[in-house]
């Protein structure tokens, strides 16, 4: 079913003026592990391992390809006890902070506290009688260790959902703001919230309404995004939009792939905003029927070999002299090519011409030349 949406014009933030970067939401900040979030603190990448969880090895190696794809938090499920015993080795052997997520199970909870994790994902109202509640929130309060209250559109609590009829912005909020006031209750301030949709206007919508109406923190995502392709779409309009807004202090792209290819969309996504370092920009032009060079097989193999390369630089390569020589020279490397050679460009200025077979690698040396400036 459709979710229709009907107020997000008046959530719509003001139109900032041409070229002015939009004011960052601020919140309160937490700590996860050392990793600030929220306030002024840079936004980091999160993602979740595929494993099952009681496999400690298979669980750190994603662990540890994805902290060297460049993630900053990654999340384990603990969902069973073999997963809850597992989180002490894995906890020790993750050279980046680990949430552990819980659903429902207080003693779950527990577990991961005594195992020193970094962060807990845990809906507070859903664990059970207030003993429970208090048990939980003041182990994590003792480590210093947050909470993060995740909402999503397809579990809201029935009376929630009786109340609005559908999932919808205020009803993600009410349900938030009703763990919120739990943990309120206990004195627990060290909070960040998610408000999760398959629907992408309903979750910028939902994110809206927070960030317009509290100081938390924010988890930004959209839940359950899909197949490679079309995650990496909604993930880029829904995650990027609030980020353009200045809401959201921590995202996580959700794929069916690899945790490493969440981390590589949610990098970019940060990147193409200006709210990342980048390391290698590759820039080319769509092609069209002014194409003189191969183009297709010069950019496929300058990915396979700057891959893994940590250098800040931008390198651009048309294949027409039509736009080719003002995109050239706007990057700290470039190429406009046609009619089988091409003329190199180096911060905006003429260096030589080059043949079209030697294109590949006359980049290449060159990014391994380049300094970035300080």
């Amino acid at each position: 079913m459709q979710i229709p949406i009907t107020n997000l014009a008046n959530d719509l933030p003001p139109v900032q003026p041409a070229g002015q970067r939009t004011t960052r939401r601020m919140t309160r900040q937490v700590s996860i592990g050392g990793i600030r979030v929220g306030g002024n603190a840079p936004i980091s990448v999160q993602t979740m391992t595929k494993t099952k969880t009681a496999d400690v090895a298979g669980t750190v190696a994603q662990i540890v390809a994805a902290a060297e794809a460049g993630c900053d938090i990654v999340r384990v499920t603990v969902n069973d006890k073999e997963a809850a015993d597992a989180m002490k080795a894995i906890v020790q052997q993750s050279p980046i902070p680990v949430v552990a997520d819980i659903h429902f199970n207080h003693i779950f909870a527990l577990k991961a506290v005594e195992a020193n994790v970094a962060k807990v994902r845990i809906n507070p109202g859903n664990i059970g009688s207030r003993d429970r509640i208090q048990q939980v929130l003041r182990a994590a309060q003792d480590k210093g260790i947050p909470i993060r209250i995740g909402v999503n559109s397809g579990s809201l609590e029935e009376d929630i959902l009786n109340k609005h009829g559908y999932p919808t912005a205020e009803a993600l909020y009410e349900s938030a703001m009703r763990h919120v006031a739990i943990c309120d209750e206990f004195g627990f301030k060290d909070v960040v919230i998610s408000v999760k949709s398959t629907d992408v206007r309903l979750m910028i919508e939902a994110y809206r309404l927070v960030a317009r109406r509290t100081d938390i923190p924010l988890h930004l995502g959209v839940t359950e995004a899909g197949t490679t392709r079309i995650g990496t779409i909604k993930s880029a309009v829904g995650i990027g939009t609030l980020l353009a807004e200045g809401i959201g202090d921590t995202i996580r792209v959700s794929l069916t792939d690899e945790p490493v290819k969440e981390v590589e969309v949610g990098k970019e996504i940060l990147r193409s905003l200006g709210l990342a370092t980048r390391n290698v920009e590759l820039i080319a032009c769509p092609t069209c029927g002014r194409l003189e060079v191969d183009l297709f097989a010069i950019m496929a193999e300058l990915e396979k070999r700057l891959e893994g390369v940590k250098k800040p630089v931008k390198i651009a390569v048309l294949g027409c002299v039509v736009n080719g020589p003002g995109e050239a020279s706007e990057a700290d490397i470039g190429i406009a090519a046609g009619k089988g050679v091409g003329i190199l460009y180096r911060k905006g200025k003429v260096v030589r011409k080059v043949k079209e077979s030697e294109i590949v690698d006359v980049i290449v040396d060159e990014v391994h030349k380049f300094q970035p400036e300080t």
